[in-house]
């Protein structure tokens, strides 16, 4: 039986000619498909709590983490002694509210579950937007959706194993007299953690969002060159805000992030290259 197939049944036909509430209905349905992902990794990462919160967000706290090693195998490599390698973290976690572990466990849920389902919600963008670019505007979608998922897993990898026990360390090991103890609340610990994972995976989107600057004219690359050293000031700023205050942290945020700033400005010339032709 032949009847009119709905906007959402082939989202790869031409989506010139199809009406405002038509383009709603695809959109919906993107939308939902990217919800049920989020919740079904959300769901894995609720029943294997263990897992998660002992491996993963508590794993900052003991000498034997991954980041900590190495440090203090650098330092021996250098005949530093253990100049650069990390004891246990002295402070406690506790939790003070009724609700509060429930709570948490909901949030790392959710939290974990955006990231791991971010791939699949870029592949959902480029689904969403193909159907109305020409050939070659597909190839560079695909590309955006490929760069932009493994610029934020690499922000994610970052921020997790660089910034975060860093910041663990410090933090939790600072105290202002002998005679005070830190006893850090649950939420507290997992607001830092997220926190800093989630700002460095967003910052290391800053080539796919010149890209788009420079696709539509707001940035050029002689632009980005005239403020390289305002930028290098804005990065240290920045570096400053989402790690403790200590120098190592900050230089160790500095570099990738300037770095990014200079493969952007190479992005930025590509692209103005390409519209000039």
């Amino acid at each position: 039986m032949e009847g009119k197939t709905s906007p959402y049944d082939d989202e790869f036909s031409d989506k010139s000619e199809m009406s405002f509430l038509d383009h709603l209905e695809v959109l919906r349905w993107h939308l939902v498909r990217s919800s049920i992902a989020i919740m079904l990794f959300m769901a894995i990462a609720f029943v294997f709590k263990g897992f998660v919160f002992d491996q993963i967000i508590l794993a900052p706290q003991s000498s034997e983490f991954l980041t900590y090693r190495l440090f203090c195998d650098l330092s021996h490599w250098l005949d530093l002694g253990n100049k650069l390698c990390f004891d246990d973290i002295s402070f406690s976690l506790i939790n003070i509210a009724m609700s509060g572990q429930f709570t948490t466990h909901i949030l790392v849920s959710a939290i974990a579950g955006f990231i791991l389902a971010f791939p699949y919600l870029l592949i959902e963008v480029w689904r969403f937007i193909s159907p109305g670019l020409k050939k070659s505007e597909k190839k560079s979608a695909f590309a955006l959706v490929f760069w932009g998922t493994i610029l934020f897993m690499s922000g994610v990898l970052f921020g997790y194993y660089v910034i975060a026990p860093l910041s663990v360390q410090f933090l939790g090991n600072y105290t202002v007299s002998s005679t005070v103890s830190n006893s850090i609340s649950l939420n507290s610990y997992i607001s830092t953690l997220t926190s800093i994972i989630i700002a460095c995976a967003i910052v290391f989107q800053l080539p796919i969002i010149v890209y788009f600057l420079s696709k539509i004219g707001l940035i050029t690359p002689q632009l980005m060159k005239t403020y390289r050293r305002h930028s290098i000031v804005i990065v240290l700023i920045l570096s400053a805000i989402i790690t403790p205050p200590d120098i190592t942290s900050q230089i160790l945020v500095a570099i990738p992030l300037v770095f990014l700033y200079e493969v952007s400005i190479l992005i930025s010339r590509m692209v103005i290259r390409k519209n000039s032709n």
